[in-house]
């Protein structure tokens, strides 16, 4: 053995050792310190759709947080000219971005723009004095203000957001900025995904009000009197209510309603109150916040540290209204009201509420991190139970190693000796692809395991091409050693074209797709990069140090298909009839999904997607009967055979999530008791980010086909690249058809079945035309139609069996693998199908439509 052979060995087993300290962490908690500062972190991390937890989207409202300072700059304002005894009245501007308030005479005017100038730098005011009428001081935030509000509130909320997360205590968790207002949440493993939801989404803004003295006044009656008047609904916003019953209300005043709990039931209802207009105080002149517990039944309460500023300024609260009631509100609801008995000093106070001590806990978080600078609102919720995630697992695991045993067996049965070195090629692939995903500290999910089934593809049928091309080197008389040599020799500039182009696409999926489509790209990508490197490196390795050993002295292959001769020109005006067809009805399909009018997921359409597990066997009617009578008519309900499984869809386009899964759940519960419904997914998408993520999908496609074209272009000719393009359309366009005629659910998970379709016969295509490019160098004197009939012949067996193998594990997938990933493999098995007759029947024939004058 030469010293360039012991190198290369020992760089391979010095990888396998990498590889085994890398993964490491992923089989036990128990590491030492020093290993997660200087190796993969946590190992290889499973997505949420494995392991569980929820994936929140949340928009902040820049608007509402500009509207927010501009009205604390208002009371501020309005609380500095009453210490100067002058009183002001705000008045509704009809512009949420204007502050309107009256003076009482022209005398004050003076001193109002002095304070203006003095304390308010940041306020545009305008003064107005006409005779006759009272003055008028208009107020809005100057530009600069507005700016900057708008370019700090996501950044503010996103880092408060992650401070409660903190404190929350969610491993490993995910927090980051998307676009100019949006924010990503992860956090894999909640085992509590709703009061996780309320930690996150819970503005907190803090205010202290004084109940108001107003007898005679029913805010209950008044409410009723404007419901049935039709002026105000339950639902509609409290700033609606006061705009409806503000002449029958004291000046200064308006209706809040108070959280009430009932000790025993735990029933929580709403009581209107009438509250005093000004703030006294605020969250800001909060220092802490903790859980604490005591009271006359001995409940948990939050007890409030105030700053200095804020302890003077409670102590004065206190002092001047002994005997009144002092509300805490919490993001417009009164969350206590208690009475105030005697001046209170220290800086401290507390808010009581029958709160549970999960409650106190959390709320006790909100207030100690602080207030969102505005509210956000949930445009996407994918929420996985850890259930259902390891059920995932499970199936993901049997149904990938009963392909993989089939692969392995097929292999070795039909190629021996060779088949075992393709096996362990294949095995350094995927563990390199496990080690890569660990390093970038990427997660691995269902899409994920797509990218990974189209790269272990592409290893077989790399593996095959050289196999094949010795084959032929065989037939031609070489010695074993020659035939390996001409094998790779022959096939590297066929699998390096089809790996290319493939990572084109992936790249181009990766740099703007977004969700599934980002992590089928990343899988696909590190696929495509060490399956250069196992097969072209570590199988030619494993040749060298077997002819070194004198190991190797036959190769021997079982054959299938023989030598054929079939005229694939021939019956070229068949296939494009065929295909002309199936393309037709895929455009129709494409124009119907593009309409709305085709089956469209949640993903796209917006709306809801629940998934229960039943404890016992239910019919569908009922369930149907249940949601109908709670006024969930026309809902999409699906029922997994076997598995006591129940989907609930609903396909309605709204700009924020809503509490509609909340409902259907009750619902299932009281009316369907002894069924034993519980929620085990629910994916809730506003029409903003299913737009979003449909337009992401369309460019991801049309700039990697592009991509494809291009490098195309380079390496062979513009005539071949656009030809492999028109034929990857083709098979994508089939495949879509396919599904609309089958009533498909068209889902991201779909989208990435159909790329993941597209990167197989990119790569099937390109083999072809290498082959062809070899022969037209070798065979000038032939034309085209015999060169293309020549090249099909001889890949044939290749194609046939290369499908094959990929069958093996989309087959298990599909049977194996569970409802979550029924479909895509569907698509796939229905790809793989098309995608061989493209390369053979379709792809290769359109060549000779812009050569025409060479056949």
């Amino acid at each position: 053995m030469n010293t360039s052979l012991k190198l290369k060995l020992g760089s391979v087993f010095f990888l396998l050792f990498f590889s085994a300290l890398v993964l490491y962490p992923s089989l036990t908690d128990d590491i030492p310190e020093w290993w997660q500062q200087y190796m993969a972190p946590a190992g290889l991390k499973l997505g949420l759709d494995l392991q569980g937890g929820i994936h929140v989207v949340l928009r902040v409202d820049i608007d509402k947080a500009v509207e927010n300072s501009l009205d604390f700059a208002a009371t501020d304002f309005k609380t500095i000219l009453a210490q100067k005894n002058i009183s002001a009245v705000r008045i509704d501007s009809g512009d949420p971005k204007i502050v309107l308030f009256t003076l009482p005479n022209i005398g004050v005017l003076q001193t109002v723009e002095q304070v203006l100038k003095d304390s308010f730098p940041n306020l545009d005011a305008q003064v107005q004095a006409e005779e006759g009428t009272f003055p008028r001081v208009l107020l809005q935030l100057s530009r600069d203000e507005v700016n900057f509000i708008e370019k700090n509130a996501v950044i503010q909320s996103l880092e408060i957001i992650r401070n409660r997360i903190d404190q929350f205590g969610v491993a490993e968790p995910l927090v980051l900025r998307q676009g100019e207002d949006q924010i990503i949440v992860q956090l894999p493993g909640v085992r509590d995904p709703d009061r996780a939801m309320a930690l996150i989404g819970q503005t907190a803004q803090l205010e202290f009000k004084l109940v108001a003295d107003a007898p005679g006044i029913n805010p209950a009656q008044l409410i009723a009197e404007v419901v049935q008047a039709g002026l105000w609904q339950e639902g509609d916003s409290r700033r609606q209510l006061n705009q409806a019953v503000q002449h029958r209300l004291p000046r200064g005043t308006e209706i809040y309603f108070e959280r009430v709990v009932d000790n025993l039931t735990r029933q929580e209802s709403r009581v209107p109150i009438l509250l005093e207009s000004p703030i006294l105080m605020t969250g800001d002149m909060v220092r802490n916040a903790q859980v604490r517990i005591g009271g006359t039944f001995n409940e948990p309460y939050v007890s409030l540290d105030l700053t200095g500023h804020g302890g003077q300024v409670f102590a004065n609260i206190t002092e001047n209204n002994v005997g009144r009631r002092l509300a805490i509100i919490l993001d417009e609801n009164v969350r206590s009201a208690p009475v105030i008995r005697e001046r209170i000093l220290g800086g401290s106070a507390q808010i009581s509420g029958n709160f549970t001590h999960e409650e106190a806990t959390d709320l006790a978080i909100v207030l100690r991190v602080g207030a969102l600078p505005a509210p956000v609102d949930v445009i996407q919720n994918l929420t996985v139970g850890a259930s259902l995630g390891q059920d995932s697992i499970n199936r993901g695991l049997f149904s990938g190693l009963l392909g993989a045993v089939l692969v392995i067996s097929f292999m070795i049965i039909y190629y021996r000796l060779s088949g075992i070195i393709a096996n362990v090629a294949l095995a350094m692939n995927i563990l390199l692809v496990f080690v890569g995903l660990a390093l970038f500290g990427a997660t691995l999910t269902l899409p994920g395991i797509a990218g990974i089934i189209l790269s272990v593809g592409m290893a077989v049928d790399a593996n095959i091409l050289i196999f094949e091309r010795m084959r032929e080197e065989f037939g031609l008389g070489k010695s074993p050693r020659a035939g390996v040599d001409s094998g790779f020799n022959k096939a590297y500039w066929s699998i390096v074209d089809a790996q290319v182009t493939t990572l084109i696409t992936a790249l181009v999926l990766f740099l703007f797709g977004t969700g599934p489509i980002k992590g089928f790209a990343i899988t696909l990508s590190l696929g495509i990069i060490f399956n250069l490197f196992a097969v072209l490196f570590v199988s030619r390795l494993i040749y060298d140090t077997l002819f070194s050993f004198k190991r190797l002295k036959a190769i021997r292959f079982f054959s299938l298909i023989g030598p054929t001769n079939f005229n694939f020109m021939g019956v070229r005006k068949i296939a494009f009839a065929v295909s002309g067809i199936m393309v037709f009805i895929g455009t129709i399909a494409c124009v119907q999904i593009v309409r709305g009018h085709a089956n469209l997921g949640v993903d796209f359409t917006g709306g809801s997607m629940l998934q229960y597990k039943a404890e016992q066997p239910f019919a569908l009617e009922e369930v149907r009967s249940a949601l109908t009578d709670g006024g969930f008519a026309g809902v999409d309900l699906q029922q997994v055979t076997n598995e006591d499984r129940l989907i609930v869809k609903m396909k309605v386009a709204m700009e924020t999530i809503g509490d509609e899964s909340d409902q259907i759940t009750a619902i299932l519960l009281n009316q369907l008791p002894d069924t034993g419904f519980s929620l085990e997914s629910k994916s809730e998408i506003g029409a903003s980010i299913s737009a979003d993520l449909r337009n992401k999908a369309i460019l991801s496609i049309a700039l990697s086909m592009l991509g494809v074209v291009l490098y195309l272009a380079l390496r062979f000719d513009m005539r071949f690249g656009l030809a492999a393009t028109v034929a990857t359309f083709h098979d994508v366009l089939v495949a879509v058809g396919i599904c609309w005629l089958f009533n498909k659910e068209i889902t991201l998970l779909i989208v990435t079945a159909l790329l993941t379709l597209a990167g197989y016969s990119l790569n099937d295509t390109v083999v072809v035309f290498d082959r062809i490019r070899e022969n037209m160098r070798k065979n000038e004197e032939l034309s085209l139609h015999q060169i293309i009939n020549n090249s099909v012949n001889q890949i044939l067996a290749r194609s046939v069996i290369t499908t094959l193998t990929l069958m093996f594990t989309v087959a298990a997938l599909f049977f194996f693998g569970g409802i979550a990933i029924h479909d895509f493999s569907f698509v796939l098995l229905v790809g793989l199908i098309v995608g061989m007759y493209s390369s053979i029947f379709i792809a290769s024939p359109l060549l000779t439509l812009k050569w025409s004058k060479h056949a």
